[in-house]
């Protein structure tokens, strides 16, 4: 298990939802997961501009909170297949709801987003 940087803040909803949900994209898999797409290939062809690395440690770390299950199958080559557990299926709505949010803004969202881009200095562009 890797050190914390900065120390573990648990103190509302919001600091656990960021705690849990946090990462580019588990949002995306938990979402591509309840709509059956449950092989990592599948995932990673969903989200081609994730490395496999990124995803892998994302799809753990949502194991890990009990929002998915792994399942390992006893095959040569080895098969795995994700699911969501009955505590990842109440999290749906609400990444559903977003979803609906940002599309009913999707423009307004869109030239805000690209206008802070080109404001932004080109060493800030890429989170450095």
């Amino acid at each position: 298990m890797r050190e914390r940087k900065i120390p573990l803040n648990l103190n509302c909803g919001l600091d656990l939802i960021g705690e849990v949900l946090y990462g580019k994209w588990k949002i995306r898999l938990l979402w591509f997961i309840s709509e059956g797409h449950k092989r990592p290939s599948e995932l990673h062809r969903k989200i081609p501009g994730a490395s496999r690395r990124v995803l892998t440690v994302q799809l753990n770390e949502l194991e890990a909170h009990d929002l998915i299950r792994k399942k390992v199958y006893a095959v040569v080559p080895p098969k795995v297949e994700y699911s969501l557990t009955a505590f990842g299926k109440t999290i749906i709505p609400l990444i559903g709801a977003l979803g609906k949010w940002a599309d009913e803004n999707e423009t307004r969202l869109r030239d805000l987003i690209l206008n802070n881009e080109t404001k932004l200095p080109e060493a800030n562009r890429d989170g450095y």
